[in-house]
């Protein structure tokens, strides 16, 4: 006799920050039952992070809430590491909106927290259980028990097909799965001092390399201005906190800090770590629970929401049926590396800023002071050129030249004309695909994914996609949900237009598309639900293309059977 276990939902998910609400909506966005369970009774209400990246909007974009978030948010934040006399050593203001948005941006944490938690309403399949913590979690064949226990002292079992904890720093979650923290969490402590009525005013920021004491002062939306303070070792915790200390350390920065409204004070500790794997089991983690990082390039919030973004359509894709549950398997495979490089890129920061040694600080600001003669090393650091881009080697993946699923070559090999010829030889699989404003579809001056949605995506330059593909090809296309985008100069947008439900004629009206095509000799790109290129090719190889990417990214065989079904894939190039 089979047992059929009820579950509450198909993914419970543990914490309700940034991470854990990102996640919550975009798996609810793609049909996913979720229960959302956090240990607070409300959402945190005081601010935490400060800065957002484009990506993270571009996610919030997808999410549907990037017109109400966008009032919290100062777009085009510029960045200022100054020495200890305050002059400029590095200067930040990336103009690039390669992504849809402005690159650096600062943000109201907890207003856009609100915000995304208020719109999950939205979703009658999503359950939320607030003043709940967990007690114990058990992996029991095909699902997951979780015993929460509420504020009232009642004790309740949940039950799903996957757990996802993004429960912080201290996560419990990660700690259940066994996988290592690995990393380094200093000592030196700093003091964070928010105050309304912003006593400076200039919507930027200042990094304070001052061997004296270094700082921290920046601008937030609403009139608010954050400060930090490194704490010296013979600086207690409560003499960081006392309300005559902070004013006193806030003298050289306002005119006046016995005037100022100290909104909020903290003590905290930097931390540098990784976690060796973000899944076992049925059991993932996400957000701080699988990584921490230093405040210097705020990226730990957005670092957890890229978590989130490249979770919730692998997550989608299992509980529907569409992927076998290996694809969860690329999970840390494509996440893992790039969170460590963020991880590092703010933790070298940190030691630009940090020197307390006067000579050590002389030593820095002498070789900032030659290297800003050049150019070249002024725009790397101004257009944020050190920023690790994500670029995925190996996952759910195909490699351009070898076809070979689950992995990828970040150069191109082959030895045709194109490739030759092209000014960029870097593979664009596994990096994030542009996003201008087009128009299309009956709509003007809008940006790309409004067009596309949230899910996959075919899109070829100039030519009709659905001409590439058999009818059984095509099915299985649909099956994945996919949009077949024909990308076209002005000039061309009525010719030929495509006849399947599923396919539309964009217009190229910035140039901008025309202009990443043209650098890269792959002209039919398959996008990925996060807005990932998964395969790129010529137009005679997206059959062989499309075979290769359903074996990478574990399609069940509803999927992979419509494919099979299509006439031989003789369309070859070489």
């Amino acid at each position: 006799m089979t047992v059929t276990t009820t579950l509450d939902s198909d993914v419970i998910v543990i914490g309700a920050g940034p991470a854990g609400l990102a996640l919550t909506h975009l798996l609810a966005l793609r049909g996913v039952s979720v229960t959302l369970v956090e240990a607070l009774p409300d959402i945190i209400d005081w601010p935490r992070a400060v800065g957002i990246d484009d990506e993270s909007f571009r996610t919030l974009q997808t999410m549907g809430v990037i017109d109400e978030v966008l009032p919290h948010t100062t777009p085009n934040h510029i960045m200022r590491i100054v020495n200890g006399r305050g002059k400029v050593m590095i200067e930040i203001k990336p103009k690039t909106r390669e992504f849809g948005w402005s690159r650096r941006n600062s943000f109201s944490q907890p207003d856009v927290d609100k915000l995304v938690w208020q719109e999950l309403a939205r979703y009658p399949h999503v359950t939320t259980h607030f003043g709940s913590w967990v007690d114990a979690v058990k992996e029991i064949d095909d699902h997951v028990e979780v015993t929460v226990t509420r504020a009232d002292g009642s004790s309740h079992v949940l039950r799903s097909h996957y757990l996802v904890g993004a429960d912080g720093g201290k996560s419990p979650t990660r700690k259940y799965i066994g996988t290592s923290f690995a990393g380094k969490s200093p000592s030196t402590r700093w003091v964070v001092v928010d105050v309304d009525n912003d006593p400076v005013g200039t919507p930027n920021v200042f990094l304070g390399g001052d061997p004296k004491r270094p700082y921290v002062s920046l601008a937030l939306p609403h009139g608010v201005r954050r400060f930090e303070f490194m704490i010296f070792d013979d600086e207690t915790d409560e003499q960081a906190q006392d309300e005559v200390f902070l004013r006193g350390l806030l003298q050289q920065f306002v005119p006046d800090p016995t005037t100022m409204n100290l909104v909020r004070t903290r003590v905290f500790t930097h931390h540098s770590r990784v976690a060796g794997t973000f899944r076992r089991g049925r059991v993932l983690i996400a957000g701080d629970a699988a990584h921490l990082m230093p405040v210097w390039q705020g990226q730990g919030y957005n670092s957890g929401m890229r978590d989130a973004t490249n979770l919730a359509w692998k997550l989608a894709a299992v509980v529907h049926g569409d992927s076998g549950e290996a694809l969860l398997d690329t999970y840390t495979q494509e996440r893992k590396a790039h969170a460590q490089a963020m991880v590092d890129i703010s933790t070298t920061f940190g030691k630009i800023v940090k020197p307390t040694n006067r000579i050590v600080a002389g030593l820095r600001d002498g070789a900032f002071a030659t290297m800003n003669v050049f150019p070249s090393v002024k725009a790397y650091f101004a257009e944020m050129k050190f920023k690790p881009m994500p670029r995925y080697a190996a996952g759910a993946i195909v490699d351009v030249d070898s076809m070979v699923p689950g992995r990828a070559s970040a150069t191109l090999r082959s030895a045709t004309v194109a490739i030759l010829s092209a000014n960029n030889h870097a593979s664009p699989v596994g990096t994030q695909f542009i996003q201008p404003r087009v128009d299309g579809c009956g709509q003007r001056d809008v940006l790309l994914d409004d067009l596309i949605g949230p899910g996959w995506a075919v899109i070829a330059w100039a030519v009709n996609p659905e001409t590439l593909f058999s009818d059984s090809e095509l099915a299985a296309l649909d099956r994945l949900g996919a949009r077949l985008v024909s990308v076209r100069p002005t000039t061309q947008v009525d010719n030929e237009p495509p006849q399947h439900v599923n396919a539309f004629v964009v217009s190229d009206v910035t140039g901008e598309l025309k202009t990443w095509f043209d650098a890269r000799p792959t002209p039919v790109v398959f996008l990925r639900p996060d807005r990932f290129i998964g395969a790129a090719g010529v137009t005679g190889t997206a059959s062989r293309n499309l075979a290769a990417l359903l074996t990478a990214v574990h399609a069940q065989p509803s999927v992979v059977h419509e494919h099979k079904m299509t006439k031989e894939n003789a369309h070859d190039f070489h």
